[in-house]
């Protein structure tokens, strides 16, 4: 995880492992169709790197950093426990 501050403005980098890279895929498609509201001035961007999803944010705002991080964790949560409720998934 990477963070820093310049000139009132934010950025944030994480990287979540995943077992294969078929999760990290099932993980991204799940996850993209979430688009920031322009208005708080916060930009994601997603992508996958071998067995691992990156996620960069740049926010103008501290606070709407913090929800969009908060919000993304959640379902990023949410997309973990159903792929470890329904097992590995197939190989397509």
């Amino acid at each position: 995880m990477a963070s820093s501050i310049s000139d009132n403005h934010f950025e944030l980098s994480i990287e979540v492992p995943f077992p294969s890279q078929r999760e990290v895929s099932i993980a991204l498609q799940s996850l993209s169709p979430d688009r920031e509201p322009r208005a708080g001035g916060t930009i994601k961007t997603l992508s996958a790197s071998a067995n691992a999803l990156s996620v960069k944010w740049n926010a103008v705002e501290a606070r709407s950093l913090r929800v969009s991080v908060g919000s993304f964790l959640d379902h990023l949560a949410l997309v973990m426990e159903t792929m470890d409720a329904f097992g590995q998934p197939a190989l397509q």
